[in-house]
């Protein structure tokens, strides 16, 4: 894919935060160079409350946390018309061109695959990651409701509980970029274009 891509990962808790429309308007106007990856939001958080009310092992839980990925892929697609569900690279890349944003919906196509461990420690940060280096994109920016400051290298973004503990070892794979943009960024021009957020390095 074009040097110019990147993936953006929008995260599930931006599903009922004001700044979601912010954020989908932004994504909108970067049509053609952006492949919006979503988190699990309320639906995977339906998933936590089910598992540990009904205790089903995590191999379970990661399959319907994947769903529920879909589930959040298809409401952020109906809200923009230039959004559009892709479930694989191939529908990723006819989306880009056809100036589209493909909203990737993981599920089927991760179910039990051998890259990714099929456990909560595996979440849409390590899976945007991962499909920036399938898709060939130089670029990663996860969407956060904070920032990273400048000085935050991967085992930090760890600890303090901004990505998941799967994390380094995606990153340690990718050759790309990754940065974490935080709710300041929304109010720079191109900020997921720019790479105004802060870089883990």
């Amino acid at each position: 894919m074009s040097r110019r891509l990147a993936v953006v990962k929008l995260g599930g808790s931006h599903a009922l935060s004001p700044l979601l429309m912010g954020w989908l308007d932004a994504i909108g106007r970067a049509a053609g160079g952006i492949v919006l990856v979503p988190g699990g939001g309320p639906f995977a958080d339906a998933v936590r409350a089910a598992q540990a009310a009904m205790r089903f092992d995590d191999e379970a839980a990661h399959d319907m946390a994947l769903m529920a990925m879909s589930q959040y892929a298809r409401a952020l697609a109906s809200l923009a018309p230039e959004f559009v569900i892709a479930a694989d690279p191939g529908t990723i890349r006819t989306a880009l061109r056809q100036n589209n944003v493909p909203v990737w919906s993981p599920w089927p196509m991760l179910r039990a695959h051998p890259d990714i461990p099929r456990s909560w420690e595996v979440t849409s940060d390590s899976l945007a990651v991962w499909l920036a280096g399938v898709l060939g994109a130089d670029r990663v920016v996860l969407i956060k409701h904070r920032a990273a400051s400048a000085d935050r290298d991967v085992p930090a973004l760890v600890r303090d509980g901004l990505v998941d503990p799967a994390f380094p070892r995606f990153v340690a794979g990718f050759a790309g970029r990754v940065q974490i943009a935080g709710p300041d960024d929304l109010a720079q021009p191109g900020t997921l274009l720019g790479g105004h957020s802060a870089e883990a390095a």
